[in-house]
């Protein structure tokens, strides 16, 4: 029995490390389950209870808080600059024409490389609203509502 309780303890104690070593929460669960089966294994119960009780506690530890604790702390996501370009408005500084490869729009400042997503030329100074991101190129398309900026 005593070596089934220093079994648990080494356990409790890898997952810990392996935990504290990593960003997110990983083992957190399976540091629980095992915390659980050690105190059994202090009362005795046999091996094949203690596993079981092991896998109870960590399945459920998984099913019922780490929802929970993602919820309120990995709610800081910020998106990348790429993917915050995506439906950003844009003033073309160059008359974009795919024809010529040539193009530019002016985003938060920066001017980016530019093409149009439906082959049209687009005029310097309207408004376009940016599709996607390839390399350091941006797919754009006209604004239905066209403005000069």
């Amino acid at each position: 029995m005593d070596k089934l309780i220093f079994l648990w303890l080494i356990l409790l104690i890898a997952f810990i490390v392996i935990e504290a070593a990593t960003v997110n929460l990983t083992t957190i669960w399976f540091a629980g389950g095992a915390l659980v089966a050690l105190v059994f294994s202090l009362f005795g119960v046999s091996i094949f209870w203690q596993v079981a009780i092991f896998l109870v506690v960590t399945a459920l530890l998984l099913i019922f808080t780490k929802p929970i604790v993602q919820r309120h702390f990995n709610n800081k996501l910020t998106a990348t600059n790429i993917q915050a370009m995506m439906g950003k408005q844009a003033i073309v500084t160059e008359t974009i024409d795919n024809v010529y490869e040539k193009g530019a729009v002016q985003v938060d400042g920066l001017t980016w490389t530019a093409r149009s997503v439906d082959q049209q030329t687009i005029s310097e100074g309207m408004v376009i609203e940016v599709v996607d991101v390839k390399g350091v190129t941006l797919y754009v398309k006209s604004k239905s509502n066209n403005e000069s900026a």
